[in-house]
Formats: structure tokens, C-alpha cells, sequence
């Protein structure tokens, strides 16, 4: 082979590979919602249940943060992209009142994942799709506050759009409502141990 020949073909070779390729990555589908652990000790974890406060503890039924709050009537599981979707309504009600915050009291650390389509079983677990997390009943998903005074009408129509974008019944709560033990509801936390009590015998 001459060395003209082969100056000529690297020449072309070069030129191709300096050309710009008409490959493009497919769309991404998957993690529409930036909430996630930033790390896990497992990749992969059982789906598991949602657990139920049967030593009677209330902790997380109240709002603490805020002035009012979103709590749950039922147990669930709600993905990354719910909570996401349900706090950007909040924040987008409330913008026109400045200074008011909102506080996530929930976070999706649940890796859910899901096998494709008329795939036959076994052969492993299928692949990470999104995250998740365990809402047990009675918990506060979000609360509402900060510096300035939000009118309770204001809050409630604003925690009202948030509650649309979930799957599991929500209530309207305040500062002053009591904390709840299952369907048990109460300020007096020794006559909700009492009831669940009697509730175990």
C-alpha cells in the first residue's frame, strides 16, 4: 500500500469520526421527581407494609412546624412524584403570600421496582423504577406557616389542591387539633392509651 493510499484513507477515517453522530439517547421516563436518598445501603428492598402505631405512640400526628397541616385518614404508599407534584401546588397557591413556607414531613426512601411487561416470573427482581415511602395512618404529610399570617380559608384551599394530586383520604388540621392513634382521636393521650387497650383485650 502506498503512502499516499493510506494518507487518503486515514484522512477519510478522521473525517468520519469527527462527523457529528445520529444516535441520540432515548427520552428518560423514569425519576420525574428529584426526592430520593442520595445513598442506600441495599439498591433493591421487599415491598414490605405499611405499619400501624400499636404501642400507642402519636408521634407525627400533630403539626409542630407549622400552623396548619395535611394529615392521613388511611394507611398508603405515595411515589416520589406525588409528593413532588402535591408540594409544587402548594407552593404555587401560596406564592402570592410572601414569607409563608412549606414543610414536607414525610420523605420516599423506598426503592420500588417493577419487571416489565409479559415478562415471565422469576429469574431476579425486576428493575428500579421510582421511590416510595410508607405513610402509616394518622401522619402529618405536610404543614404550612412561616413569618407571616395565612388566612385559615387561604391554607385550607391550598392543602385542599395538595390533597387532590394524592391517592390516600386527608384531613385538615391545626395547631390546636388533637393527635390521632388509628380512628382514635383525642387530647388526652392516656384515654387514647386506655381505648387501645381495650382495643387489644
Amino acid at each position: 500500500m502506498s503512502l499516499g493510499a493510506f494518507l487518503s484513507s486515514a484522512r477519510a477515517s478522521l473525517a468520519a469520526l469527527g462527523m457529528p453522530s445520529s444516535w441520540r439517547a432515548p427520552g428518560q421516563v423514569r425519576f420525574s421527581s428529584n426526592l430520593g436518598p442520595r445513598r442506600t445501603r441495599y439498591r433493591k428492598s421487599q415491598k414490605g407494609r405499611v405499619s400501624f402505631p400499636i404501642g400507642g405512640s402519636v408521634k407525627g400526628t400533630t403539626v409542630t412546624q407549622g400552623v396548619y397541616g395535611l394529615r392521613t385518614l388511611e394507611p398508603c404508599r405515595i411515589t416520589a412524584t406525588q409528593l413532588t407534584a402535591a408540594e409544587t401546588a402548594l407552593k404555587r397557591k401560596l406564592k402570592v403570600v410572601r414569607g409563608s413556607q412549606v414543610f414536607m414531613r414525610v420523605f420516599p426512601d423506598v426503592p420500588v421496582c417493577v419487571k416489565g411487561n409479559e415478562t415471565r416470573m422469576g429469574k431476579g427482581k425486576g428493575s428500579f423504577e421510582y421511590w416510595a415511602c410508607r405513610v402509616p395512618m394518622g401522619r402529618v404529610l405536610f404543614e404550612i406557616g412561616g413569618h407571616v399570617e395565612i388566612r385559615p380559608e387561604v391554607a385550607k384551599d391550598a392543602l385542599r389542591l395538595a390533597a387532590a394530586k394524592l391517592p390516600t383520604r386527608t384531613e385538615f388540621i391545626t395547631t390546636s387539633t388533637p393527635p390521632r392513634l388509628g380512628r382514635e382521636v383525642s387530647h388526652d393521650l392516656s384515654q387514647l392509651a386506655s381505648q387501645l387497650r381495650d382495643v387489644r383485650s
